[in-house]
């Protein structure tokens, strides 16, 4: 309600308990007095037809507006005026004159039915004036507290300018800072990157020359087990005593293919295995190899019989459950097909040896972990501006941000923003955060449901700023999404007052803020342009 409504009010209610009775007929009211003239032809007012005074009020309806009959229940469509002097004026349909039932407070509608009915407007206008009262300085207090909340937004408004003016040049000095940073970070990776090559370049051709060794080695214990005479020569009947040598694994190794293997010769000396080798070690299986098991992890049978120890200390004297002699029976059986799975493979062990042979990368010399030392404290004084720079970038978008967001016509309602209000109900908490979001959760524990996010001003042109929107909730199941639309009215505090759901999956919330409260009118003003009582 406006402060000059308000006012109004006030103003008629006072003006009422002194004000003389115009003389017109009968639930006339006084804007209309004008068209009653006694002793003249009356004009129904919807102009249909003229009809001499005396049929005024004479129970019997003439025009098809009702107009003739202000003062009786003649007319369906009629309406009777209650004068209603010291309480506001009123209209009541006409088919309530004279019906028992007191409905003006001045008791002018029962004029004529019996009823004991008394003037009740005096009382009733005191009430009302009271209250009126009281909302219009609560209205007249609320303008005053918007009136600083202007004050302290356009005061605030300056200073982000200012403080975005300030951020606005502290990024332009970050920026300059970051690319120089960026150089001093790029110009210690290059000798950073060199040195790690040259380290890595370095195990390599130590590891290359660690296998090229372990090559040789295992080329001259191969060639002292293929040469089983001992004359120093590889013959083709020695290499045919391993068929794993076999090209082509057809389980028919030949002369011919072994001829082959040694390069189109009989035999071989140690200089010449040399330029063979290549053709025979991924397939030679060194005899120490076949003659020695590689060790193997614990089979399901060592397993099994472990069991059955612990199940004998448990069950002395043979006393095992015959259901689980039974199950240790089947476990058995199935031994042979599963124990493949307990063993590591061996191309497996043959990786993990060859990794423990090489063993690890050693550590960088001093230089080089200097040079990574310098290239690290570079990217970490890089990283640390670039994190500093995105944080003002940030910033500058929230203050940018506040500065252009709809406040209201003087920014009244800026001081809303990041601020929340909560409402508790016999179930729920409701949560109002202008200009961000409207959320419920359930007063005993439970996950919170979004019931819209702030989305525009929605109230009427001429007091738009009167309603809120927020859109796109948590949407219900098998149906919209959630919205609210907040409803301001004016009071000296910021409050929710209440909440509802008039509309599935659609809420209203009431809300007072003083920054929606008006400007009071001039009393003297007020008076000249309602004269009407």
């Amino acid at each position: 309600m406006s402060c000059q409504y308000l006012l109004l009010q006030l103003l008629l209610l006072s003006a009422g308990i002194s004000a003389v009775e115009v003389q017109r007929p009968r639930g006339v009211p006084l804007s209309k007095r004008q068209f009653y003239e006694e002793g003249k032809p009356f004009t129904c007012l919807d102009g249909s037809r003229t009809i001499p005074f005396d049929r005024v009020n004479d129970d019997y309806c003439d025009c098809h507006d009702g107009s003739d009959e202000p003062g009786t229940a003649a007319c369906p469509n009629g309406s009777f005026h209650c004068t209603n002097a010291g309480f506001r004026p009123a209209f009541i349909p006409s088919s309530r004159i004279n019906d028992g039932i007191c409905d003006c407070c001045d008791t002018t509608d029962e004029y004529n039915s019996g009823a004991a009915c008394q003037n009740t407007c005096k009382e009733l206008g005191r009430k009302e004036r009271e209250s009126l009262q009281k909302m219009a300085e609560i209205a007249k207090e609320g303008f005053l507290f918007k009136q600083q909340l202007i004050h302290e937004a356009r005061s605030g408004l300056e200073e982000k300018k200012a403080k975005l003016a300030d951020v606005q040049g502290s990024k332009k000095d970050l920026e300059a800072k970051v690319e120089a940073l960026r150089t001093v970070k790029e110009t210690a990776e290059q000798p950073e990157r060199e040195a790690k090559e040259r380290h890595l370049k370095v195990w390599e051709d130590q590891k290359a020359l660690i296998r090229m060794e372990k090559d040789k080695a295992r080329m001259a214990e191969v060639f002292l087990e293929l040469d089983d005479d001992g004359d120093g020569f590889v013959s083709v009947p020695e290499l045919l005593s391993h068929s794993e040598l076999d090209p082509d694994a057809d389980g028919s190794f030949t002369e011919a293919e072994a001829q082959g293997l040694l390069g189109g010769v009989d035999e071989v000396d140690t200089g010449a295995f040399e330029s063979v080798w290549n053709n025979l070690k991924e397939k030679y299986i060194s005899e120490s190899t076949a003659d020695t098991p590689a060790p193997e992890e614990t089979s399901r049978e060592e397993i099994n019989e472990s069991v059955l120890d612990n199940e004998s200390d448990q069950y002395p004297d043979d006393d095992i459950p015959e259901d689980e002699e039974e199950d240790d029976d089947e476990e058995d059986e199935d031994d042979d097909q599963n124990e493949h799975d307990y063993k590591i493979p061996p191309t497996a062990r043959t990786e993990e040896k060859k990794d423990d042979d090489e063993g690890t990368m050693p550590p960088y010399d001093q230089e080089t972990q200097n040079l990574i030392d310098a290239a690290q404290k570079a990217r970490d004084e890089f990283d640390e501006a670039e994190r500093a720079l995105r944080e003002i970038d940030d910033q500058i978008r929230n203050l940018e941000k506040e500065i252009s967001f709809d406040f209201g016509p003087s920014s009244e309602f800026a001081y809303l923003y990041s601020q929340c209000y909560e409402l508790t109900t016999s179930e729920y908490i409701y949560r109002l955060c202008p200009f961000n979001k409207v959320t419920q959760k359930p007063k005993y524990g439970g996950s919170e449901t979004n019931l819209g996010t702030w989305g525009k001003w929605a109230g009427p042109e001429d007091n738009i700023y009167s309603v809120m929107k927020y859109e796109h909730g948590t949407g219900c199941w098998q149906g919209p999404s959630r919205s609210t639309t907040v409803k301001l009215t004016c009071g000296k505090e910021t409050v929710v007052t209440s909440t509802s759901e008039p509309s599935r999956c659609e809420y209203l919330m009431e809300f007072i803020s003083p920054a929606i409260c008006q400007e009071p009118p001039n009393p003297d003003l007020l008076i000249h342009e309602h004269q009407e009582l």
